[in-house]
């Protein structure tokens, strides 16, 4: 007789609400403290556009977190590479965009491989900081999944170093974070770090 089926975890980001007309409102009166004219027909529907391209960006979509049992006892690394990352610096509300590298050993269940990317996403579409997007992305898949470790690398270009400020065109910042085997045992994490391209 086999085990039921564990139902999937529901995954949703419930923000504070979102209220379009009047971020619409207050990004025309940014604009317009800013000396920026929305009169011109280029323009004037720009401030309704900046509501619901943040809306976007704030607004992870749904989804189930679906595992399965590991019945074959698969006990090495699963590893999703370049998994697209963009965000918002919160705190200068520019994009940051890059890649994340998230990988895991199984424990008694296995993830769709889809969930990875999905699991970023949830926690990428918020103002964030890439330090704590990585931890975020680790614990949440250590919680859910418990699995015998958890590996995320995420690389991203910052616009906030890039367009402004320092100026520092072409740089990237790299954040890591490793739970279990892949953080206290030498050979998995080194395993990880070459999959993942990033050991030095």
């Amino acid at each position: 007789m086999t085990a039921p089926a564990r139902p999937a975890l529901r995954v949703v980001h419930q923000p504070g609400g979102i209220d379009l007309a009047a971020a619409e409102t207050a990004a025309g009166q940014f604009l317009h403290a800013l000396g920026i004219s929305t009169a011109s027909e280029s323009l004037r529907g720009t401030p309704g556009r900046m509501a619901r391209a943040y809306a976007e960006l704030f607004s992870p979509r749904p989804f189930d977190l679906t595992t399965f049992p590991n019945d074959e006892g698969y006990d090495e690394l699963v590893l999703a590479r370049r998994i697209p990352v963009r965000s918002v610096c919160e705190h200068h509300l520019l994009p940051f965009v890059g890649t994340a590298h998230v990988g895991y050993l199984p424990g008694a269940r296995i993830l769709g491989l889809s969930k990875l990317a999905r699991v970023v996403e949830h926690f990428a579409c918020r103002p964030q900081v890439q330090e704590r997007l990585t931890k975020q992305v680790a614990d949440w898949l250590q919680t859910h999944l418990e699995p015998k470790g958890v590996g995320v690398v995420i690389e991203a270009e910052h616009s906030c170093m890039t367009l402004r400020g320092v100026q520092a065109t072409g740089s990237s910042t790299m954040t890591s974070t490793l739970l279990g085997l892949l953080r206290s045992d030498a050979r998995s994490r080194s395993e990880f770090l070459a999959l993942a391209g990033v050991a030095s």
